[in-house]
Order: C-alpha cells, then sequence, then structure tokens
C-alpha cells in the first residue's frame, strides 16, 4: 500500500498519520477545521484504564497507557503526558462497596492501585478540602496521567509531516469516489484526493463519512462540557479526583479541568450535532451558562483555591460512542479501501489503536489484537465497557 488519505485530525488521526509516513506511506491528512480543533481539543484526556472492561478491553488500555510513555520519548517532544496520581472516593455504603470491589478486581489484573485512609489527601492533593471527600477510604491509583491532548496531536502531526506526510487544514469531506467498486479517495468540493486507502477518524463525524460509502457505524455523540480554571490560588492540584459528582484534573499553566457525568447527562439534545469537520459545538457560555456555573460551584466545593479565580474557558465536546462502548477499527466490508478508526477513551488508546492500523493498512495483514473490535462485528446488546455504562447510569433511558 502507497498512499493513505486520512479524514480528521485528532489524536487517532494524528497517530495514524504518523505511523503510516514512518512506513514509508505517502500520508494526506484533511481536516475540516484544525489540529485537534473538534472533540480531541474538548476531552477530559485521563488515562481511566482502571474503569475499561472487559479484561482484554483493559488489556488495550493499559497498552495504550504504556505506548504514550515509549511514544514521549522517541520523539522528545514537548510533554504531553503529565503523570499524577488518581483518588476515587464514593459517597454511601454501597457505592463504596463497589468503588472497593472494582480496585480489587483491576489490582487482581494488575493494576497499581491501593487503598487508603482519606488522610492521605493531605499529601497527594492538599489543593481539596478536607470536608470535600466523607469517606473514610479512597482508592489511588499510582500509574495514572493525564494528557495535553492538543499538544500531543501537534506533536505527531509535526513528526508525520518530517516524515513526509501532507496536511490540509478547513477541508470538509463531502464525497468519496469509487473504481471497480474500491474506494479511492476522497471530495471536499471541487478538490480531491486519491489513495489507496482512506482512514476514517472524524470522530463524532465518523459516521457521516461512512455513509458516503453506503455504510452505517453504530456511533451515538454524546456531548460533554468541560470548564477551564484561571491558575489556581494556593496549592496546586497535583493529582486526578474522581469524586461524587465532579471529576477533576491538573490543566496547562497551572489550571484546573472540571468535567460531571451528571451534568452532562443534562446536554442531550441540548447541544446538537457535532458541526462538520468536529466543531467544537455551541458556546457554554452563552447557551449553558446555568450549567456552567454548577459544574464550576461543584468543582470549587473540592477545592477552595477556586474561589479566586475565574473561568478561562468552557467548551463542549461531542464523544463518538460505539454502541458497546468498543473502538471501531478495520476496513468497511461493503467498501474495500475505507478503513473506520473510531473509539471512545481516544485519547489513551490513541497509541497503540494508530501503531496497529497503520501496520494493517500499510502491511495488508491483520493485526490479532484487534480482531474483536471490527465494524462489522456482532453487537451484543448491551455496553461492554463499565466506563461508559457508568456514564450512561446518570444519562435519560432514551439516550443509552
Amino acid at each position: 500500500m502507497d498512499s493513505a488519505v486520512v479524514v480528521g485530525a485528532g489524536v487517532l488521526g494524528a497517530c495514524v498519520s504518523y505511523h503510516l509516513a514512518r512506513a514509508g506511506v505517502r500520508v494526506a491528512v484533511v481536516e475540516a477545521a484544525g489540529p485537534a480543533a473538534g472533540t480531541s481539543g474538548a476531552t477530559f484526556s485521563v488515562d481511566v484504564t482502571h474503569l475499561k472492561t472487559p479484561y482484554a478491553y483493559y488489556r488495550l488500555n493499559r497498552q495504550g497507557s504504556e505506548e504514550h510513555r515509549r511514544l514521549a520519548e522517541a520523539l522528545d517532544g514537548p510533554a504531553w503526558r503529565h503523570p499524577a496520581p488518581l483518588l476515587q472516593w464514593a459517597d454511601g455504603d454501597a457505592a463504596h462497596q463497589a468503588l472497593r470491589a472494582r480496585a480489587l478486581r483491576v489490582r487482581g489484573w494488575g493494576h497499581d492501585c491501593r487503598l487508603a485512609p482519606r488522610s492521605v489527601l493531605r499529601e497527594l492533593a492538599p489543593a481539596v478540602a478536607p470536608a470535600a471527600c466523607g469517606a473514610d477510604e479512597i482508592v489511588v491509583h499510582t500509574s495514572t496521567s493525564w494528557f495535553d491532548a492538543p499538544r500531543f496531536v501537534r506533536t505527531l502531526l509535526d513528526a508525520a509531516v518530517r516524515h513526509g506526510a501532507e496536511t490540509h487544514y478547513g477541508v470538509t469531506v463531502t464525497g468519496l469516489t469509487r473504481a471497480r467498486g474500491r474506494i479511492t479517495g476522497v471530495r471536499a468540493g471541487d478538490r480531491s484526493w486519491r489513495a489507496d486507502t482512506v482512514v476514517n477518524c472524524a470522530g463524532p463525524e465518523a459516521a457521516r463519512v461512512a455513509a458516503l460509502a453506503g455504510a452505517r457505524l453504530p456511533l451515538r455523540q454524546v456531548p460533554g462540557l468541560l470548564i477551564e480554571s484561571a491558575p489556581l490560588h494556593g496549592d496546586p492540584l497535583t493529582a486526578i479526583i474522581a469524586a461524587p459528582g465532579i471529576d477533576l484534573r491538573p490543566a496547562p499553566g497551572g489550571g484546573v479541568l472540571a468535567l460531571s457525568w451528571d451534568i452532562d447527562a443534562r446536554l442531550d439534545g441540548a447541544a446538537g450535532p457535532a458541526p462538520r469537520g468536529e466543531g467544537p459545538g455551541p458556546d457554554p457560555r452563552s447557551r449553558f451558562g446555568g450549567l456552567t456555573r454548577e459544574l464550576r460551584g461543584r468543582a470549587g466545593a473540592v477545592l477552595p483555591g477556586l474561589a479566586r479565580t475565574g473561568t478561562e474557558d468552557a467548551r463542549i465536546g461531542v464523544r463518538p460512542v460505539p454502541a458497546d462502548g468498543l473502538p471501531l477499527v478495520g476496513e468497511e466490508p461493503g467498501a474495500p479501501g475505507l478503513y473506520h478508526l473510531v473509539s471512545h477513551s481516544a485519547v489513551t488508546l490513541a497509541p497503540v489503536l494508530g501503531r496497529l492500523a497503520a501496520r494493517e493498512i500499510a502491511t495488508g495483514r491483520a493485526a490479532a489484537e484487534l480482531a474483536l473490535y471490527r465494524p462489522d462485528r456482532a453487537a451484543p446488546g448491551d455496553v461492554q465497557d463499565e466506563n461508559l455504562r457508568a456514564m450512561d447510569e446518570r444519562r435519560p433511558r432514551a439516550a443509552s
């Protein structure tokens, strides 16, 4: 395989482009906006491998987490991976017992976590208000990281360009070209690019790209609200926090990023679909000011230092969520030449999925590690990923 067009310049598009270009494939990246302009620029970007099920999917995420470190060492550029402990606690006995059981399960899988008294918060996260944690016991995950996804994307795309890739921004794919029953390229208005393979990395727009070939991808578009604070006053946040009703992590520049699945559940139907090209969606400060204020209030209850800082940014990202929660990776059976690469939790998975997909595309040999994730697999009828199940429990039944 000599040439590829990659549709989308998010984390998956950047990773597969980098690995394809390194393998000597002529790569053209076409993107409706710019690098990480869509979902990859509006994501919480935390390693949540400990929440992934079934075991095979946990292992894939763990591999992705490990490959982030190796990629960062190989590229030796600006850091996008930031190691930090992840601290979890729950309200109520039933929720705590469920959290404890999950921690013991993943520890049995070899995951680096421990049960600890809440007093460790003073050491690991002094910025957290002591009263914010009502549990006597918390779970500490010690090999986790948060990711600066936009920096990750830019670093990988710059490396791909050094290996000969071309990038074309402001280009919305409006059609696919065919010859002798095979997809042979993309059209964007009066422009076109030919290739041996078209790689569909369009995130929440991936189903639209698939439909251009008469194919259907089982994807949902799930909006999520993020707020980012200005630099925190007092102690900086030094850990990733998964508290009841709120998740927090450090942000570049000393600020804090916050989300809440409970609040996200109330965005359904209001945010609408992602604009073409994975655009960031409506301005939360104008259309969802009440939810933004509520999210900031929840964050401030955990981090008192937020009371003296402003909200630097608020944005809505639209997550591409496969029906069973697992990635969609491989050639479209009804449209040879069209290769899908779509996933929820794509930031953690991007290094391993990008590498394996590029190897398949470049060599024509199937990767056994991807066998469970083919686009034409039989849908099991329920969500396999525990992380996604937990998110869906907070959403209206009709959206799950």
